[in-house]
């Protein structure tokens, strides 16, 4: 073979290889390519996070790529422990009632826990968030307010949803969802649960997408020990009576040990202590939308009651406090929970479990010695 021969077959080569990477990152961008929502136009782009992790809690599993399913537990304080938190990529709770009982939304990315549990009704606010997230809604019914804007939403198409109520938009079949028996102060609207696997089974039923688009939130790597905050740090959300919530700092394992009406909070699954990494305290405004109706609206930015879309939060993680504000686009349902630093650049959460309080005007939030003006 003669030298110009050679350098034929290297340019050939060369341009092989060259194609060959190209094709390669196109492909990759095309898997993980999400969508994201700003100004009330839904745009695509690339992840916050690199890599196969969760596009929320920014952990690397096999499932990273799954899209959420969000699903609605309660707080009541006969159905706890619940079962499932432990497993989950983010926690939002609010006001169901204004200035009183308080709800749940774990979103499960990658975990898969075995029940979750025990579940409960919808209510609008949650829809919003979940839309945001692009996961899958999970519900034991629902508010008139919430059943009406679901069924819509299945008829347009833009809301994929399992209801183990059989009471509007895509009912759950009888092997997704199932009823415990009753033990200790359980009652009997805490007795649905649903096997995770089962949910699973539920979405694939429908035709459901199961490639996560959400654009996820950035994330950071955890601080070195000697540059987190104190060790029992102690952070109060003064939700009303036994549902407020209070965290204890660890700083060895950099998390926050939850505890919940002066009781340390576990999972009934597996009887975890629930510690999220990252603690968010959104501040938004509640009521009732009808005057003497039970149920309430928070001004979180949904496109129905809303007329604000924008507020304070709180930031904990690495053991230390920042404030900064909350942002999610009224003019669109499914637009993404944004959350800024002072600075207004978009906050890196520690990789790990975010659990979202938001909490109304007046009410507490504590942080050691020092109180919050919220």
């Amino acid at each position: 073979m003669n030298k110009v021969q050679k350098i034929i077959i290297a340019v050939i080569a060369i341009i092989v290889i060259g194609g060959g990477a190209y094709y390669f990152s196109k492909s990759k961008s095309k898997q993980t390519n999400r969508q994201i929502s700003v100004g009330g136009k839904t745009e695509t782009t690339g992840p916050a996070n690199t890599g196969d992790v969760s596009p929320i809690s920014g952990l690397a599993c096999s499932d990273w790529n799954r899209r959420p399913f969000a699903v609605m537990q309660p707080a009541d304080v006969s159905a706890r422990p619940a079962a499932g938190f432990s497993d989950a990529d983010m926690v939002v709770e609010m006001p169901v009632i204004t200035a009183s009982i308080t709800r749940l939304m774990g979103v499960y990315v990658c975990g898969n826990p075995d029940d979750v549990g025990s579940m409960r009704s919808s209510r609008h606010d949650y829809l919003a968030l979940a839309q945001g997230l692009d996961a899958i809604y999970v519900h034991w019914g629902g508010s008139h307010y919430a059943i009406d804007l679901i069924k819509e939403g299945v008829e347009k198409k833009t809301v994929d949803n399992i209801n183990c109520n059989n009471d509007g938009g895509n009912p759950g079949q009888p092997d997704y969802c199932y009823r415990k028996e009753a033990t200790g102060t359980m009652r009997g609207v805490d007795t649905g649960y649903a096997k995770f696997a089962k949910l699973i089974e539920g979405a694939k039923h429908y035709g459901y997408r199961l490639e996560n688009k959400f654009a996820g939130y950035p994330h950071q790597e955890e601080a070195p020990e000697d540059q987190r905050g104190d060790d029992k740090g102690h952070l109060r959300v003064a939700f009303a009576g036994p549902f407020a919530a209070e965290y204890d700092y660890d700083k060895a394992s950099n998390s926050y040990l939850r505890t919940w009406g002066n009781v340390a909070d576990t999972d009934r699954n597996n009887g975890k202590r629930l510690a999220p990494k990252n603690v968010v305290v959104m501040i938004a405004q509640s009521g009732q939308i009808v005057e003497g109706e039970q149920y309430n609206n928070v001004q979180i930015g949904d496109p129905w009651y809303d007329s604000n879309d924008s507020g304070k939060a709180y930031y904990f993680m690495n053991g230390q406090k920042m404030e900064g504000s909350w942002k999610k686009d009224k003019s669109k349902a499914d637009s993404k929970l944004f959350f800024y630093d002072g600075s207004g650049a978009e906050v890196k959460f520690v990789p790990g479990q975010v659990w979202l309080e938001i909490l109304e005007p007046g009410q507490t939030l504590q942080w050691g010695a020092e109180k919050m003006n919220v």
